[in-house]
Formats: C-alpha cells, structure tokens, sequence
C-alpha cells in the first residue's frame, strides 16, 4: 500500500504516536548511553513499552539508530525553514543562518552527541539512510539562492559554493560547543554566558567578512 493510500484513523493515528514515542526515547538513551552502551531494553522502558512492541516497529538497534539521526536532522532542517531565509535580504539572511546554526548547536546536546557517535561508526547508519541526503538538499538551495542574489545585488562576491560555506558554517558552531570544556581551560575563557555572545559575534563576522563583495574598513 502506498503512503497516499493509508488512511487517518484513530489505529494509524496510536501507531505514529507509539513510534514517535520510541523515536524520542531512544534519541535520550542514545544522546546519553552512546550507540554501544544503549540498550533496547532501557529504550524501551523509558518509552513505557514492551520490547516485542518496540520490535515491532524498528528489526534491530542500528535501524533504530538510524531512524533516530534522520529525525535528527529532520529537526534541524524543519527549525532552519522556519527563518525564512529567502524572503530576508542577503546579508540579513547569512547572519540569520550562522546565529541559528551557532544556537542550535549550544542549546541541543544531544545533537553533538548523535552527531558525534555516528561519526565514531564511519556515518555507516547515515551511508544506509534514504532520508539523509533529500534531508539535506532544501538548505543548500536555499543557500545557493541567498548566494545568487546576494552577488547580483553586489552584496557578496562570485564563487562561492553553497555547500562549502554550509560545513563552514557549521564547522564554526559546532567544533566550539562541542569542545567548550577544553576550550575553556585552555585559554582561561569568561564564563559560559558572555563566551557563547563573543564567539557568536565572531562567527557571523568571519562568515559575513569572507562573503562581502568588497573589505569593509
């Protein structure tokens, strides 16, 4: 049966609360106990299910894992649409893209500890995800358009490529949060508050300064 065929009815409805609720459970226990160091057995209790029902909708903890990563970035992509970015001018909506990308990054943990684990495992969850990619691509046109109209405004220079500037982007959130700790120690930073504000500042300049069409004074 074709998902268009499926009908809303209160059976599916209970079916995709019950998996969303295991997708949310195992996301916890992952972003905590790491991928192997999870349990079924702890996911499914957290989701106040049997383990025969929480095999019923995912053959194993690896297809979970990888159901949980597409939600994931699913979350992210859904939050980065939400700013709009193609209505806003150029400039305004580069910034907007780099300070959403430094906050998201800050205000979920669990994001980095996903991230992280996956990156442990050689991305072999996202190489069998089908979702991954098409997840993906909305934001790099996006990004490519904001681009594109910035260079034809005079705003930005020619050749810059969406994709390099989006692992910029989030190379600079990400590596910073993720490794605040020693960061801190390390070069005797303020404390978290007033260290997040300097290093947000910071990214959009390196990020607006790289974009200009000219060097502003």
């Amino acid at each position: 049966m074709a998902p268009t065929d499926i009908k809303d009815t209160p059976s599916t409805r209970n079916a995709a609360k019950t998996r969303q609720r295991i997708l949310d459970a195992a996301e916890s226990v992952f972003a905590t106990k790491g991928l192997e160091g999870t349990r079924m057995a702890a996911i499914a209790s957290l989701a106040g299910c049997n383990q025969a029902l929480l095999y019923h909708y995912f053959a194993g903890k690896d297809e979970l894992f990888t159901a949980v990563l597409e939600q994931t970035y699913a979350k992210i992509r859904a939050a980065e649409q939400e700013l709009d970015l193609a209505d806003l001018p150029p400039i305004e909506a580069m910034q907007e893209l780099v300070e959403f990308s430094f906050d998201y990054v800050r205000d979920n943990p669990s994001f980095i500890k996903l991230i992280n684990d996956e990156n442990m495992h050689g991305a072999e969850h996202l190489t069998a995800s089908t979702d991954a990619r098409r997840l993906n691509t909305p934001l790099v046109d996006t990004i490519a358009a904001i681009l594109k109209t910035g260079v034809a405004r005079g705003d930005f220079r020619r050749g810059v490529d969406p994709v390099q500037l989006y692992i910029t982007i989030a190379s600079l959130a990400y590596f910073f949060t993720s490794n605040r700790a020693t960061l801190s120690v390390v070069f005797d930073l303020p404390e978290a508050d007033t260290c997040f504000a300097l290093r947000r500042a910071h990214i959009v300049d390196v990020v607006l300064s790289y974009l200009r069409a000219t060097l502003q004074p």
